[in-house]
């Protein structure tokens, strides 16, 4: 299945989050498994199926590093289940001088500050990585999909660094 075409979606790696919701619902109201009740056994589990598969498709579209892995993996790249490990040195000291602010925010004088300052980072690293993949998902040349792939990898430090600052929030806050 592929998740552009259900969702009658153009590809590409900005998507149109309102109309995706939108032809979600359409599918869902069509193969609700309710529909299905006064049908046979197999109509019914073939609506469960259905309803699953676009259940899933619609967590990859949705989630920014999802997508870009499953429209990696279209292009004959596949890096959702790998373990290799980044070779930027550069990218690797930034994230370790990240990791090091994280850890300071709790102790910090002024924790919302901290917070803050850290947010404004992450969505910059957000940002940069983000615009450089919509071009290059869109390319079919090898050296930008490997390209790509590294910045969905860097995408994906991002990512659990914006969960961690999320956990410290919970935590400070609550």
């Amino acid at each position: 299945m592929r998740y552009f075409e259900l969702f009658d979606l153009p590809i590409d790696y900005h998507v149109d989050l309102a109309r995706l919701n939108k032809a979600y619902l359409e599918l869902q109201r069509a193969v609700h498994p309710d529909k299905f009740a006064g049908k046979g056994e197999r109509e019914m589990l073939l609506a469960v199926q259905k309803t699953a598969e676009i259940n899933d498709a619609l967590s990859v579209l949705k989630h920014p590093v999802k997508r870009a892995e499953y429209m990696l993996s279209e292009k004959g790249v596949d890096i959702r289940a790998e373990q290799k490990t980044l070779q930027d040195p550069m990218f690797l000291m930034q994230q370790m001088e990240l990791r090091e602010a994280l850890e300071e925010i709790p102790s910090s004088s002024d924790p919302d500050s901290a917070i803050a300052d850290f947010e404004k980072q992450i969505k910059q690293l957000d940002k940069e990585f983000s615009e450089s993949l919509a071009e290059q998902l869109a390319s079919d040349d090898l050296h930008m999909l490997e390209t790509a792939a590294d910045n969905i990898r860097k995408l994906k430090f991002v990512y659990k660094l914006r969960d961690e600052l999320t956990r410290i929030e919970d935590e400070l806050f609550d």
